[in-house]
């Protein structure tokens, strides 16, 4: 599933494309996808609705229209967005025709992506918390809000309400970075190692969005139909059995949350369990 790198990269694609374009038109291949809007209701919510912004939140994909309401996206496993001359793409669930011929399609083998609008943006958003690469998002934050939690590391990087927009890649490659184990109790950390751990959650973020994200798998491409290259970069995802690039030691593979979890057991030691008496 595209993470926060992934996503950005589609909305700074995507933004100078259909800013300021208006919709002519809507074919709908999917109502599901429409997250239980009617077709009817959708065609008549966005046909004549100009893009004033395209924006991303957490995962989710944003376009905010002339009239206060907004189009809020998740590509979840498979899906796509394509801005193209041709409406009918492979697998194209959701297709905005716009006032210079093109097409803003959403497409989505699986079925699993949403593409719904929404009067308010609360109606369409869960709760989220601070955004990772925004300035509320700082080392004085993280330490507090770790040390007011007593859950392991992993799936508390996790959850989208406590961080926004990071998902099992680059939670793995930040405990990693910040040598913590991801079974380390939160409020155990030291105020140096939540410093850390801010840092390398936000320069791993700002690393991946650089190279377009990650395809770590066959769907995930940028607008432009590329891939993200930070996959040639990971230093524990995926890299189960090989070398670790720190110290040499095989990485390894646990389950965590029901999560595939990566990391090297001598970098990021397991943090000390009390004996019973």
């Amino acid at each position: 599933m595209p993470e926060l790198p992934e996503v950005e990269t589609i909305v700074r694609q995507l933004r100078p494309q259909i800013v300021g374009r208006r919709v002519v038109a809507v074919s709908v291949h999917w109502e599901r996808t429409l997250g239980g809007a009617s077709v009817d209701q959708f065609e008549n919510a966005l046909v004549g609705r100009c893009v004033e912004r395209v924006w991303r939140r957490a995962k989710y994909f944003v376009l905010d229209l002339d009239d206060g309401t907004h189009i809020v996206g998740h590509l979840r496993m498979s899906g796509r967005l394509y801005v193209s001359p041709d409406a009918d793409l492979p697998y194209a669930r959701v297709s905005l025709a716009l006032d210079d011929g093109r097409h803003l399609v959403f497409s989505d083998v699986r079925k699993f992506g949403r593409f719904a609008h929404v009067a308010r943006l609360d109606d369409g958003l869960p709760a989220l918390g601070p955004e990772p690469l925004e300035d509320s998002f700082d080392a004085a934050w993280l330490h507090g809000a770790l040390r007011s939690r007593k859950r392991a590391l992993k799936p508390l990087l996790l959850d989208q309400s406590f961080i926004a927009g990071l998902g099992n890649i680059y939670v793995d490659e930040s405990l990693f970075t910040a040598r913590l184990h991801p079974l380390r109790l939160s409020h155990t950390l030291k105020r140096a190692q939540s410093d850390e751990l801010a840092t390398a959650i936000r320069d791993v973020l700002a690393r991946a969005v650089a190279l377009d994200g990650s395809s770590f798998d066959t769907f995930y491409r940028t607008i432009e139909g590329q891939p993200g290259a930070y996959q040639d970069e990971f230093l524990v995802y995926g890299r189960d059995g090989k070398p670790c690039r720190r110290c040499g030691h095989v990485i390894a593979k646990m389950l965590v949350a029901q999560r595939g979890t990566h990391l090297c057991r001598r970098c990021q030691r397991a943090p000390r369990t009390r004996r019973r008496t």
